[in-house]
């Protein structure tokens, strides 16, 4: 790999990094607020997504169940990509497609929030798992990319789809991993106002 070939990626990055800031802003603002709102009123978040959207998913529930950038109370959050023995009975006895819809059926109740990870937007796991939540009149945040695919036809106007206007997936997920950061944030500074080193 020479020089240039990586710089070319930090560029890439950056100026997608840059590019979102603005179109990204307000949805990720009503993300904290709907993920706020939930946690307030005793529910939790639920989060899913394959492959590195399951790392983000799990990134994300220890930011909030451990802390993010200041000591407070452990937050209800739990990812639905953790629990081996779930997802292999499930995936055997049903189909991949429902180990994580399963999950919210088990676990979701009404005002919880699900985090749902797919840099496509298409990826039939994370579908089913929002499909789930909506009749189980939970919202839904979802993170996509290349246009929101089927995720972005399938939400209602109460939930958000901070989808990344990139085409390629490692760069998608370099803008979904600073968001979870952004939403980790945002819900500390709604908890506790002010910044983490005031």
């Amino acid at each position: 790999m020479t020089n240039q070939r990586i710089l070319a990626h930090f560029q890439e990055s950056a100026e997608l990094k840059m590019q979102s800031a603005e179109l990204l802003a307000q949805p990720i603002e009503y993300a904290v607020e709907l993920m706020f709102s939930a946690l307030s009123n005793g529910n939790k978040i639920l989060a899913c997504g394959n492959g590195g959207s399951a790392a983000d998913c799990q990134h994300f529930a220890a930011e909030l169940v451990g802390r993010f950038e200041r000591e407070r109370l452990p937050l209800p959050a739990m990812a639905l990509t953790t629990d081996t023995s779930i997802l292999t009975a499930v995936a055997n006895d049903y189909s991949f497609q429902e180990v994580f819809s399963k999950q919210v059926q088990a676990f979701g109740q009404a005002g919880d929030v699900l985090l749902a990870l797919s840099t496509s937007g298409n990826s039939a796991s994370v579908v089913n798992a929002i499909k789930v939540a909506l009749e189980r009149e939970m919202r839904v945040v979802a993170l996509t990319g290349k246009g929101g695919g089927e995720i972005g036809k399938i939400l209602t106007d109460a939930d958000v789809n901070i989808c990344v206007p990139h085409d390629r997936t490692c760069r998608i997920q370099e803008v979904h991993l600073l968001t979870i950061h952004c939403l980790c944030d945002g819900i500390d500074a709604a908890l506790f106002g002010g910044d983490a080193n005031d």
